[in-house]
């Protein structure tokens, strides 16, 4: 494991050296975002200022050097996430739209009248509405996998889920809203006792664990560029090789054919067939950036730090009067989500961020969970690795001056 340095880590970050409110920062909603560090800011600003030109059409300097760099970045995904080839890369406006294209594509070809597919009570809502809006078009049917009183999924009623109509399976690696980390590998063999494949959300653990797609078995794996200190507007689709070329395209345009006619237009091969249009080319082509900088400092130290921070962070938010912690999985990452007797979130967030502590409060884009709570909403903790100790004791001195407000 390489030795990690906080200090040379934070000092990375230029926005962590800045104030809100007249206070430091202090910004634990990382779920939401990550932050950016310089090596990523000044690969956009190198970008522009010495290759900026479209990718894949032109035969001119600029472009060519643009098109590199650019596939550069889809093999360095294919590297970060151990996938059999490059082409198995499709790269996304994010998570969501790799989500819909897998909906949409694998939907139409593949789902009819009668057919169910499964999901887990703890989905964000972009694995849930894609599966919603596509059950509507077809006449399939979605099956929820309950979770238990701490947050983590019922294995067996998993399993009891399935019959001759399912037909896909789609559920999130790390929960957002709780933090709950799911048995993945084992959830994807049951799937494929049942010959059915399995989309993973990896939007909330591509930056704290290991990923192998392979060791896996996954079919398809989602994640977006600006949860791992990339840009935003961009992600990434992982399919299996066989299962993308079953599929038809999700959109039309320039870049996914190989030649048209008003008669007939002949589709382009992977990954190319599912990535019409000019992309976000300066958010792709960093992406890698971030790739490298997450790799210099290891996964293994990132985890291992991480996993310190959310034990400490737990231990002193134990110390509040009232609390009560949303999500008490066993197996955690990164996430501490609870609310406070008597006190709405918002009123929480509000007078945190007076003191320049940005958390998210509300339904974190996971409303079924809150409502499987009883709750509207919680305050949700996220850390990264740029985190410390003592921004932690800061969000406890600024929760109990808050509350003494509000109480």
């Amino acid at each position: 494991m390489k030795t990690f340095d906080i200090d040379t880590v934070r000092a990375d970050f230029p926005i962590l050296s800045r104030e809100v409110n007249g206070k430091p920062l202090v910004y634990f909603d990382n779920g939401a975002t990550t932050h950016k560090p310089k090596q990523v800011i000044d690969a956009i600003i190198r970008y522009y200022a010495d290759m900026n030109s479209n990718v894949h059409r032109g035969v001119h300097y600029l472009s060519q050097i643009s098109t590199d760099a650019f596939e550069v970045t889809r093999r360095k995904v294919q590297a970060f996430i151990h996938a059999k080839h490059e082409h198995e890369i499709i790269i996304t406006k994010g998570t969501t739209e790799a989500i819909n294209i897998v909906a949409s594509c694998y939907g139409r070809a593949f789902i009819t009248a009668g057919d169910e597919i499964i999901i887990s009570a703890m989905e964000h809502h972009s694995n849930i509405v894609p599966w919603q809006m596509l059950c509507d078009e077809k006449g399939c049917k979605l099956r929820v996998i309950p979770m238990n009183d701490n947050g983590e999924l019922d294995i067996e009623a998993y399993r009891s889920l399935f019959s001759e109509r399912t037909k896909l399976v789609s559920f999130t690696y790390v929960s957002n809203a709780l933090g709950t980390v799911n048995p993945v590998k084992e959830m994807i063999d049951v799937a494929h006792a049942h010959d059915v494949p399995v989309l993973v959300d990896g939007a909330q653990a591509i930056q704290h664990v290991a990923v192998d797609v392979q060791a896996l078995d996954v079919d398809f794996f989602v994640f977006s560029g600006h949860k791992m200190y990339g840009p935003t507007g961009i992600g990434v689709l992982y399919g299996k090789e066989d299962l993308l070329n079953s599929m038809p395209p999700y959109q039309g345009g320039g870049d996914m054919i190989k030649d048209v006619t008003f008669e007939k237009t002949t589709y382009n091969e992977l990954p190319f067939k599912f990535e019409a249009g000019t992309p976000n080319i300066e958010a792709g082509i960093c992406l890698g950036d971030a790739i490298d900088y997450i790799q210099d400092i290891g996964l293994d130290a990132i985890k291992a730090y991480e996993e310190e921070l959310l034990a400490y962070a737990t231990s002193r938010l134990s110390e509040i009067e009232g609390i009560r912690f949303i999500g008490t999985a066993t197996r955690k990452s990164s996430v501490i989500s609870f609310v406070v007797d008597g006190v709405h979130p918002y009123d929480i967030g509000v007078i945190l961020d007076k003191l320049g502590i940005a958390v998210r409060t509300g339904h974190h884009c996971a409303q079924p969970v809150m409502d499987a709570f009883g709750i509207p909403g919680t305050v949700r903790v996220s850390l990264a690795m740029y985190n410390t100790k003592e921004e932690i004791d800061a969000l406890i001195d600024g929760l109990k001056r808050a509350l003494n407000m509000l109480l």
